[in-house]
């Protein structure tokens, strides 16, 4: 029995958001090897956003929006891109990027949290039981004496809490924040500002640039992956499937993508993974699900700039 074609889009987007999210935790792994991380995200995101622009006019929408939507969007990509990745590509060096992806699985935790905190919203029963499913999970997944062995792996954790932190509330923000209509016009801003900024940050930690013709070649291709791939089909994917299925599928990618990251560490990059690392991330991701699945279940964005809620509190 043949497919049809909206089925058969579907099924792709969800590949996209599950393995090419997944991947690019190991891409990013790859390429802070040879190129200092403030540079990576500068050039990753600096493209991706020309690019955007670029395909928006070819397909005739305007890019003009008003001063404050600029600002906004400018806010929101510091928080989502700027600092939020920026700062996990730098914590890379320091941390697997299976364990970088596990880490960040607990973001859903993090933006119920600070919803509870900022907003005064009520947590629903369900959802109290990820918390302390995923805070169990983050207690098993940091307390491994044969992978936490220096300072260095615990300031790389440390800024990933920090990221994380960044995105929940980022999270919250564009709740309300006036941004472009147009997602793909919104998140080309939101890149290439992004970008700027990265670059900005890269040359005040003085930071050395390197062309890209004296790149390796596995950072050469790990670039492109993240730049067409991870930045401009995941999201576009992301954004179609918000359209299309609901949400609480959506979320799913929370789940599976540390899994995709997992897998690709150990495989392609020789990254250990421990029992107490599969212990802790069947915990965590439970708790995790336990969130999503609950009335107040939520999909983070990874770089659209939006925050979809489901019910009511």
């Amino acid at each position: 029995m043949s497919l049809s074609k909206k089925t058969l889009i579907i099924i792709l987007a969800f590949f996209s958001i599950y393995v090419i999210w997944g991947s690019t935790y190991m891409l990013n792994k790859v390429a802070v090897a040879q190129l200092e991380p403030f540079f990576l995200a500068s050039i990753r995101y600096t493209a991706a956003g020309l690019l955007i622009f670029i395909i928006s006019l070819v397909l005739g929408k305007s890019l003009a929006i008003s001063r404050k939507q600029f600002i906004n969007a400018y806010i929101v990509g510091v928080l989502f891109l700027s600092f939020g990745n920026g700062v996990i590509v730098w914590a890379l060096k320091y941390v697997d990027s299976g364990f970088a992806a596990l880490e960040i699985s607990a973001q859903p935790l993090v933006v119920l949290l600070l919803m509870r905190i900022l907003q005064g919203k009520r947590i629903k029963p369900m959802s109290f039981v990820g918390v302390g499913l995923g805070i169990i999970g983050i207690f098993l997944l940091v307390g491994q004496k044969q992978i936490i062995t220096s300072q260095d792996t615990i300031k790389g954790m440390l800024m990933i809490f920090g990221c994380m932190l960044s995105w929940a509330y980022g999270s919250l923000f564009v709740g309300k924040a006036d941004l472009p209509k147009n997602f793909f016009v919104n998140t080309g801003y939101q890149m290439f500002t992004a970008g700027l900024t990265l670059a900005i940050a890269s040359i005040a930690f003085g930071e050395t640039w390197i062309a890209p013709t004296n790149w390796n070649q596995p950072v050469q291709i790990s670039m492109v992956l993240l730049i067409v791939f991870g930045s401009i089909v995941a999201f576009t994917s992301f954004n179609y499937l918000l359209k299309t299925v609901s949400p609480d599928k959506v979320a799913t990618s929370t789940l599976v993508n540390p899994i995709i990251a997992l897998i690709l560490g150990w495989y392609i990059l020789e990254e250990q993974i421990t029992t107490q690392s599969i212990i802790a991330a069947a915990v965590l991701l439970t708790g995790v699900y336990f969130i999503n699945t609950s009335k107040t279940s939520l999909t983070i964005p990874r770089f659209s700039g939006r925050l979809k809620k489901q019910g009511k509190d």
